[in-house]
Formats: structure tokens, C-alpha cells, sequence
């Protein structure tokens, strides 16, 4: 594998009102992941890779992200939320449960 973990933002933004990850404040938890990942020395080839996503199709749910290549699904509330999912599944390798979805 390219990236030891590969994370999915959902960054969708629906026009028609509707509820989406965007309304929830996605995008500042995506650069403060993105942020945290770089300064722990976590990014790069060969562990891992933090990206925008469009739709997730999770939108009532959201913010919502997803790690690959395990397939774990997080609903996340603000940046302690994102710190834990790093420290906790990205360097200790275990679930955070309170934060997964099914």
C-alpha cells in the first residue's frame, strides 16, 4: 500500500439548503487534521494521506470521514474529536468507538 491510512473529508456542500458535512464546519476540521498530521511527521508515502472528499452520502451524519484501507467511518464535532482519532486509531492503531459509525 501507498499510505499506511488514507482519510476522507467530506467537504460537500449541497446548494439547495439541505444538510451536508459543509454546514458543519468540515473544512476547518479537514486543515486542522491536515495541520496536525504534517506536524507530527505522519504525512507521506508510506503512512498518511489526508484528503477532501466530495459526498460521502452520510450528509446527517456529518462532518463525516473515512479511513482507508480499513474502512473505519468517524462522525467528528470539532478539533479534540480529530485529535483523538489521530492520536488513537492513526498512531495507536485502535478504534475510537465513540466516534465510529456503523
Amino acid at each position: 500500500m501507498y499510505f499506511q491510512h488514507h482519510l476522507f473529508f467530506c467537504l460537500n456542500e449541497r446548494s439547495n439548503g439541505e444538510n451536508c458535512c459543509a454546514q458543519h464546519g468540515a473544512q476547518s476540521l479537514f486543515d486542522f487534521a491536515k495541520r496536525r498530521v504534517k506536524e507530527l511527521g505522519l504525512a507521506g508515502a508510506g503512512q498518511v494521506r489526508v484528503n477532501k472528499a466530495g459526498c460521502l452520502d452520510r450528509c446527517d451524519e456529518g462532518p463525516v470521514l473515512v479511513i482507508y484501507p480499513a474502512g473505519v467511518w468517524y462522525t467528528v464535532i470539532d478539533t479534540n474529536d480529530i485529535e483523538e482519532i489521530i492520536q488513537t486509531h492513526l498512531i495507536q492503531g485502535q478504534i475510537v468507538d465513540r466516534l465510529q459509525l456503523a
